[in-house]
């Protein structure tokens, strides 16, 4: 029922008007094989850290066949230098057909433990003149490598449980079935609607594919606090969501 409500909820507002502090990049971590993942805890830790076009520090974990950023994106240029426009005013954001990102509600604070929140055209490159929001060696996933990584930790119903980070530190209780056996460690970042108004911090991870559905939406993945789950939705492509990378 949750869930239900949730999904009309993300009907009304996303569409109707449609969540660690940055270190030096570390080459010396050991590395993680989580080939055994979908029915066990993995065995080792982390891969080598990569970094973004200003410096910005991420943890990566090889998940089977992928290797992921194990946190959001926090970068506010393309990997070529070109700088992506942070744009706060409503009525601005709600009008965007180009790139942009925000923190979410316009707080710096938020963007430590949960990176930036972007449009979908910051990060397709069909949109942005074929540039890349992520670091060099590394893209935003299409809909089909997030299926790869859900149909590895065992199937949509119960791979979200997998894929968040454990414990109500970020989440809002009771977050249900977290174990993060992947290490991919899913965070609560919320969303921003296209009229630019914030909503489910603490309550739900969104991230967004690269690829589009119709000329208006495009496909993400979403996680929420009250089950397992790793669920895919479409909305319209001016709404600002978590970004995860994967390398090429």
């Amino acid at each position: 029922m949750k869930k239900l409500i949730l999904a009309l909820a993300l009907t009304s507002t996303l569409f109707a008007c449609k969540k660690e502090t940055n270190t030096p990049a570390n080459s010396g971590k050991n590395t993680v094989d989580t080939t055994k993942i979908a029915n066990q805890n993995p065995t080792s830790g982390y891969g080598p850290n990569i970094t973004d076009a200003e410096g910005n520090s991420y943890k990566t974990v090889k998940i089977g066949t992928q290797t992921w950023m194990a946190e959001n994106l926090k970068v506010s240029k393309y990997s070529d230098g070109t700088t992506i426009p942070n744009i706060i005013d409503n009525a601005q954001w709600s009008q965007l057909t180009t790139g942009a990102w925000s923190y979410y509600n316009n707080d710096a604070a938020n963007n430590a433990k949960y990176g930036k929140l972007y449009n979908w055209y910051a990060v397709s490159k069909t949109s942005n003149g074929n540039k890349n929001v992520c670091p060099t060696g590394w893209h935003v996933p299409t809909d089909a490598e997030w299926k790869v990584l859900t149909d590895y930790l065992g199937g949509d119903s119960i791979a979200g449980g997998k894929l968040k980070e454990v414990g109500t530190t970020s989440w809002k209780s009771p977050n249900t079935d977290a174990t993060n056996t992947s290490l991919f460690t899913g965070l609560p970042g919320g969303s921003r609607s296209n009229n630019g108004n914030y909503d489910f911090i603490g309550f739900t991870g969104f991230w967004w594919s690269s690829t589009e559905n119709e000329t208006d939406d495009a496909w993400y993945r979403y996680l929420n606090d009250d089950g397992g789950y790793a669920d895919r939705y479409n909305k319209v492509k001016g709404i600002g969501l978590s970004v995860r990378c994967l390398r090429d």
